[in-house]
């Protein structure tokens, strides 16, 4: 058994608060010896807000890396321009595994859309053998699924039953991602099919990674909008906790709020979904900008 479990995640100052929850979800449900190492993605936090994070881990247990997204992204590497309104956070999950040292074998990575509610400490201890990442199929289920799932799939070659991950939680193999070059790999496959990206990076790593990963137990990528009696970890997908308009499981909001009380934004109150919208739109501005000038 490892010494610590590595976890990375990455974050804007938007969402410093679910980062916030969804550290404190991890560290009370751990229950075994090792110590938790996470590895933050740092894209434009800001000082107080890394300090109210910092403010609520037990630091006898969990030990935060800060890494700034300038920093994470090499200089000659351009992340693709999608037409989708994700953040380009999003795409900074592909360079998790430079950033942890190259004595660490495996990493978990976590949106931070998330709460644990299991030990996660049986999910590093997954044996996913020499496969790449071990992942949930996502709630689309198949790379033909005519909403989600791979538009071009017939054009790759892919079988349309071929079976479709989602990316907000993967275990990956750090040494395997690094010696094929995965990042580079995912990226290419964007920029090739761009017109039919529709994801973000989901869509790449599952072009990239077809055949390349082995399936999870879907209690631990659990959708929010379904119902489940004990799922190891909830992902919001949709709308999140943090706002009014949020429309998944209310039992999993409360559990949410359970975590987040438990940090520095203790009292915190849902807000209007239209700052939710408003992001969105400026997401999409900033990625028309972005290729205006490249």
């Amino acid at each position: 058994m490892e010494s610590s479990i590595s976890i990375v995640a990455a974050s804007d100052n938007h969402y410093a608060l679910l980062l916030a929850a969804l550290i404190k979800s991890v560290e009370v449900n751990h229950k075994t010896n090792e110590k938790l190492d996470f590895y933050i993605i740092d894209d434009g936090i800001s000082k107080r807000n890394k300090t109210r994070i910092q403010s609520s881990i037990n630091p006898d247990t969990t030990t935060l890396h800060w890494n700034p997204s300038k920093g994470v992204v090499p200089e000659n590497v351009k992340i693709p321009v999608d037409h989708t309104a994700f953040p380009l956070t999003t795409y900074l999950r592909l360079f998790g595994p430079h950033i942890v040292p190259a004595s660490v074998k495996k990493i978990i990575y976590l949106d931070v859309d998330m709460i644990v509610q299991d030990d996660i400490s049986k999910l590093y201890n997954v044996d996913i053998g020499d496969a790449l990442i071990a992942a949930v199929q996502d709630i689309g289920k198949t790379v033909s699924c005519d909403w989600g799932g791979v538009p071009n799939w017939k054009e790759l070659g892919m079988d349309e039953q071929a079976k479709y991950f989602n990316a907000g939680l993967l275990v990956i193999n750090t040494e395997a991602w690094r010696s094929k070059g995965t990042t580079t790999k995912v990226l290419q496959a964007m920029y090739d099919n761009m017109k039919h990206v529709n994801f973000a990076d989901q869509y790449g790593l599952n072009v990239a990674l077809y055949n390349e990963w082995v399936e999870l137990d879907p209690k631990w990528n659990w959708f929010a909008n379904d119902a489940c009696e004990n799922p190891y970890i909830v992902h919001f997908l949709d709308i999140k906790p943090i706002f009014k308009n949020y429309r998944s499981q209310e039992s999993f909001k409360t559990e949410f709020y359970k975590y987040l009380n438990q940090t520095a934004w203790k009292g915190h109150k849902p807000v209007s979904g239209y700052k939710r919208l408003m992001r969105k739109a400026a997401n999409k501005i900033k990625k028309r900008i972005l290729k205006i000038f490249s």
